[in-house]
C-alpha cells in the first residue's frame, strides 16, 4: 500500500462488483505474471470481531473469497487469482506484484 501510495500517487485497487473483479483479473494476466497480486482488502480482528475492509476506506460491498478464506488467525491480506479471480488471504509480508489504483 505504502509503495502504490509512494511511487504511484494511487492506492491497493479496491474491488466493488464482479465486473470490476474480473476487470483487474483480466488486466493481470495481460502482464504474464504467474504469481497472484495484491489488492486493497485486509482482514484483521477490530472491535472484538475478525472484519475485512479496504485500505483506501471504501464501502466493504462485495467479496470473492476462495472456499476457507479470509483466514481468521492474524492479520491478512488479500490477492486476488489470476486462474479463477478469487481471493485468498496471504501473510502481508510477502513480496507479490500488485494492482494500484488512482
Amino acid at each position: 500500500q505504502r509503495y502504490c501510495q509512494d511511487v504511484y500517487r494511487g492506492q491497493l485497487a479496491s474491488v466493488h462488483s464482479a465486473a470490476r473483479n474480473q476487470e483487474l483479473q483480466k488486466l493481470a494476466r495481460t502482464y504474464h505474471i504467474i504469481i497472484a497480486p495484491w489488492i486493497g482488502a485486509v482482514t484483521s480482528f477490530r472491535a472484538g470481531q475478525w472484519q475485512s475492509y479496504w485500505e483506501d476506506s471504501s464501502p466493504w460491498n462485495y467479496a470473492n473469497w476462495a472456499p476457507t478464506h479470509p483466514f481468521h488467525i492474524v492479520t491478512t491480506c488479500t490477492t486476488l487469482s489470476i486462474r479463477d479471480g478469487l481471493w485468498r488471504s496471504r501473510f502481508c509480508i510477502q513480496l507479490r506484484p500488485f494492482i494500484c489504483q488512482y
